[in-house]
Formats: C-alpha cells, structure tokens, sequence
C-alpha cells in the first residue's frame, strides 16, 4: 500500500486526532489567558454550538459518504483535474493544490457574504455573540452542504493529490478553531504571524457587528488573499475588548445562541440592501 493510499484509508482518523488535540489546546487557552470577557453563558453557547458541529457531521457522513480525499483519489484514477492533466510534480502539485484550494475557499467566503441568500445561511455563523474556539466550527448544515459541493468541484478542475486534500482539509480545521480562539498573542509576534497565517486578532476583525469591519479579512488560513485583493483591515476601530461581536439585528440569545434558534435564523427577517461593496459603518459612513 502506498502513501497516499494509506492516508486515505485513516483520513477520517487523521481529521479527527487533530481537531480534538488542537480544540483541546484552544480551549485551555482561553481558559488560562481569555482575550475578552464573555457575555452569554459559555455551558449554553458551547452545548448549541457543539451540538451543531455534530449534526453536521452525521448529516456530511450521510449525504456525501465519498470525501473530498475520496473525490481526489478518484479524479486520479480517472486523470481527471489540470495538475493531473499536466502530470505536474508530486511535490510541486502538493503545494499547488494547497495554496489553490485555499483561495477558493476564500472566494467562496466573500461570495457568501454577497449574496443575499447565501448571506442568510453564513450569518449563523456571525450570529454568535461571543467569539471563541466553538465559533469555527458553528455553521448551518445547508451552508456546509453548500460548501462541500462547492470543495468538490474545486477537487475535481484541480486534480490535487490525495495528500494535498488532506493537508488542505487538517489547516482548515486547525487555523479556523485558532484564530476563533479567544486568546491573545503579544502584538509583536501578532504582527509578524499574520503575514504567514490568519490570527485570531485578525480574524476577529472580520466578526465586528460593524459591516464595513465584517467584510474585510475573510481568510480563515492564508492572509495573502485579503492583502491582495483590498479587504485587509489591521484592526477593529473600537479595539478588540471593546467590540461588539455578532450582527446588530440579532442579539437575542434565544435566537443566537440556542440550536433550534441557529437552525431557522436563515428562514427569519429581511436582508436588504446587502451588496458587499455598499455596506457601511453602523450609522455612518466608514473611513477606511
């Protein structure tokens, strides 16, 4: 059996060892230095929020039973995908596939803040009113249905090896429940980090009830994307303790911060007038 045959026989395993290593360093993490006080009870937040990740997962194992590895090894077998096509270099398409399939899911991210209806879906994730490592992972099963089909299809243009999916994937968990983490870095290794990975400083920004502020730095693993493309924002105007986090419509914790109240936010309300590039701060125009 080779290498890459034998990751994808413990994919699975792989996944879950480092979600449960690293939520378990998150979470002490915020136990011992917390970054903000919170302002919902946590036994409440993290029962829903867990409860959430774990419908997910049952409803993902039934619905799409073949993986993203799985969609890998497949499009391999068949030479389906441009790095397959091109027979580019195992150790050149690993990176590749790595760094492309990031992007993607960055663009996928501003997408779903553009979109009205698929804004609906995302601000379940927006909704929680505190900001801690159970928030990357608390969002609406039809948006992570969504998601999955949309991984696919990127796997399948791509053509990345099966190790390139799964180092994709072990990140993704890794860096999302990191910089969701309410923890806090000396502003000096801050500043130096967040040119090589999205930290949770930088990320929070991206969690503030302001719009202008809630549309910048949508990556969750690389910064490079919102440096490039305009939507880097340094730091949130009222300071990271003094923020609001969540969305200035919902902030009843009954809708929030409850599972049933999470499952039917995208089905409540209005979303008016939510084109990305004409949000503005709360109020009053931003200054950038």
């Amino acid at each position: 059996m080779d290498v890459e045959a034998l990751i994808l026989a413990h994919e699975p395993a792989i996944r879950l060892s480092f979600f449960v290593g690293i939520f378990a360093v998150i979470a002490l993490w915020e136990v011992v230095a917390p970054r903000r006080a919170p302002t919902v009870s946590r036994a409440l937040r993290w029962a829903n929020n867990l409860g959430l990740v774990a419908l997910n997962t049952l409803l993902l194992r039934l619905v799409f039973p073949l993986a993203a590895a799985g969609i890998a090894a497949f499009g391999a077998a068949n030479g389906w995908g441009l790095l397959n096509h091109f027979q580019v270099p195992f150790w050149i398409a690993v990176p590749m596939g790595v760094i492309a399939m990031d992007f993607v899911i960055w663009l996928q991210h501003v997408m779903v803040h553009a979109v009205p209806a698929l804004w609906r879906l995302h601000r379940v994730h927006h909704a929680d009113l505190d900001y801690d490592v159970t928030t990357g992972a608390r969002f609406h099963p039809i948006e992570i249905a969504l998601s999955m089909l949309i991984k696919f299809a990127a796997i399948t243009v791509l053509g990345p090896p099966v190790l390139a999916v799964v180092i994709f994937e072990v990140l993704l968990n890794a860096t999302a429940m990191f910089n969701h983490g309410n923890v806090r870095l000396p502003a000096a290794l801050d500043s130096v980090l967040r040119w090589f990975v999205v930290t949770p400083d930088m990320h929070r920004v991206h969690h503030s009830a302001e719009d202008d502020e809630t549309n910048s730095n949508f990556g969750f693993n690389l910064p490079w994307w919102d440096r490039l493309f305009g939507t880097y924002r340094a730091q949130p105007r009222a300071g990271h303790e003094a923020m609001t986090i969540g969305i200035h419509d919902h902030r009843d914790p009954h809708e929030v911060a409850r599972l049933d109240g999470m499952l039917m936010l995208p089905f409540r309300g209005e979303v008016d007038g939510y084109a990305i590039n004409r949000r503005d701060w709360h109020g009053q125009h931003a200054t950038r």
